[in-house]
């Protein structure tokens, strides 16, 4: 039973030594090829900004509230656990900051929306990063295990703070924006290269090709606006559709069951 316990782990850890390494040699490559990106008054013109019933940036504001409304809605299934499939304690934090991350976007984002400028944007960045770490570990918890998912939280938790340290001393964007491409890139990747314990696990997939589809839009913020003749922006369509991601989410936790048990779930369960 030894040998056999030695070698389904043995061969985990080295795919994720393997992945781990893969991972640090993009970052690095990112840093060193791509140009500095600083934060400059065009990142806050953005192409609709009307205001109606006195609302600066009317639209750009009110399309933060979905996010409000399914990050609170979210929250307090994920502490009751009743409608909830989670199986650890490690899923539970996960999920706990990743629904918290929500309704800190819907207040970040719309006071930065109110008055677009470099004092306020941070509150527009943070929470989704922090949303994103989180979801990011809970996806590593249900693929992995939950050590190496918890481990995954603090880490990303700690590059977050680096991150936005590093932007307003050296004032390059480079590491906050890339964490709008974890989902995106990791998510996919890893689906192939670890099984599910769950069922439903393609609202992952869902989930990613979503988030890809808001950063374009928010990249084609003015052309969109041109497009629909002035009635709604990219930036606009971008929170609408990064509201749906959470909305995925809670439907996936509500729906899903357990498919497989792994060897690590077993030894891992309090």
């Amino acid at each position: 039973m030894g040998l056999l316990v030695n070698k389904q782990v043995e061969p985990g850890r080295g795919k994720r030594s393997r992945m781990c390494g893969a991972a640090f040699l993009c970052w690095l490559l990112l840093m060193l090829l791509t140009p500095k990106i600083p934060l400059s008054h065009r990142h806050h013109l953005f192409a609709d900004m009307r205001n109606f019933f006195g609302v600066p940036n009317t639209l750009n504001v009110i399309t933060n509230f979905p996010f409000l409304l399914v990050g609170v809605v979210g929250f307090v299934l994920s502490i009751q656990g009743c409608l909830f499939n989670i199986s650890f304690r490690g899923e539970v934090w996960g999920w706990l900051l990743f629904y918290g991350g929500m309704v800190g976007v819907a207040f970040g984002s719309a006071y930065y929306h109110l008055k677009p400028d470099d004092t306020r944007v941070i509150w527009d960045t943070l929470p989704m990063m922090v949303a994103y770490s989180s979801v990011f570990s809970s996806f590593v918890v249900e693929r992995v295990g939950q050590r190496v998912g918890l481990s995954c939280l603090f880490g990303l938790l700690v590059v977050v703070l680096l991150s936005v340290i590093y932007a307003r001393i050296f004032n390059d964007l480079r590491l906050c924006m890339m964490f709008q491409l974890i989902p995106c890139i990791a998510i996919p990747g890893m689906t192939h290269l670890y099984p599910s314990k769950y069922t439903h696990s393609i609202y992952w997939l869902w989930a990613a090709g979503i988030c890809l589809v808001a950063n374009f839009e928010a990249v084609l913020d003015r052309k969109i606006y041109h497009a629909n003749r002035y009635f709604i922006s990219g930036h606009s369509l971008e929170h609408l559709c990064s509201a749906a991601i959470p909305v995925l989410f809670t439907f996936m936790l509500m729906s899903r069951n357990i498919r497989i048990q792994r060897l690590a779930d077993l030894k891992e369960r309090p």
